[in-house]
């Protein structure tokens, strides 16, 4: 499979020719990926530009060698990300040379870890509150298991087992805000955190330190006290020394 040659003009509008190469071939990715990728390419290499027609599903059939719902699903695949637009009637039409939609799972895979502590930063406080709102008694449960399996680990200084009990602690705070939208949200972001953590923690010396913060969210959670819960959740992301807060924060 070839990629496309070059455009030429037509008296009602711009048709992309599209030469096949016999000896490249569709292999491993579906087809309709496989279809997307290729008009992607020569999108994002100029060859295509905003604005140019691509030829009709029966020429796109032919030129690739599928089948017509593939070539539907490639175009689609393409209308979802922000390159292509169809218009009734008239076509399909190159709308943008970049990704203008990329989903978001796509984007937090490039996101650094920073990016990622940052938007924490935002949330984890309205997570709190809304949890001490609406925490069931399973939602607590599953916190207090969570939080304790936390707290073994680090003791025992099994940095991955903590890292992962750690991230199912706030996973579980998020589910209990009743909030399928800021659950999901949260629950993307901590997947990808979680390499990162692999890096950032050594050992378990800090995560040590802060258990007794995590317990302390629990039990403002428990209680249903939302602004010493708020406060909780925001120290956990000061870049403060971990005793001294705690020494400061204390139960209500």
């Amino acid at each position: 499979m070839s990629t496309f040659a070059n455009a030429k003009n037509s008296s009602d509008d711009i048709i992309i020719r599209l030469i096949m190469d016999i000896n490249t071939t569709i292999q491993k990715k579906s087809l309709a990926e496989e279809v997307s990728s290729l008009i992607r390419e020569q999108i994002n290499d100029g060859k295509l530009t905003k604005g140019e027609k691509l030829p009709t599903e029966p020429e796109l059939m032919k030129l690739f060698g599928v089948g017509r719902s593939t070539v539907r699903e490639a175009i689609k695949m393409l209308v979802n990300m922000g390159y292509l637009s169809v218009q009734q009637g008239r076509g399909t039409f190159v709308e943008s040379v970049t990704e203008t939609n990329e989903p978001f799972h796509q984007r937090l895979k490039r996101a650094d870890i920073q990016e990622l502590r940052e938007v924490r930063d935002i949330i984890e406080a309205p997570i709190a509150r809304l949890a001490a709102q609406r925490r069931t008694k399973i939602d607590l449960e599953n916190m207090k298991r969570h939080i304790q399996e936390r707290g073994e680990a680090a003791k025992s200084g099994d940095v991955g087992r903590c890292i992962a009990a750690d991230i199912n602690f706030h996973n579980s705070i998020a589910r209990a805000t009743h909030n399928e939208i800021l659950s999901e949200l949260y629950h993307s972001m901590t997947v990808h955190l979680t390499s990162g953590y692999d890096y950032i923690y050594e050992d378990t010396t800090y995560l040590m330190k802060s258990q007794p913060l995590h317990e302390r969210l629990l039990h403002h959670i428990e209680t249903g006290n939302i602004e010493s819960a708020m406060r909780a959740a925001k120290l956990l992301w000061k870049d403060v020394n971990i005793e001294k807060e705690s020494d400061e924060e204390h139960f209500n």
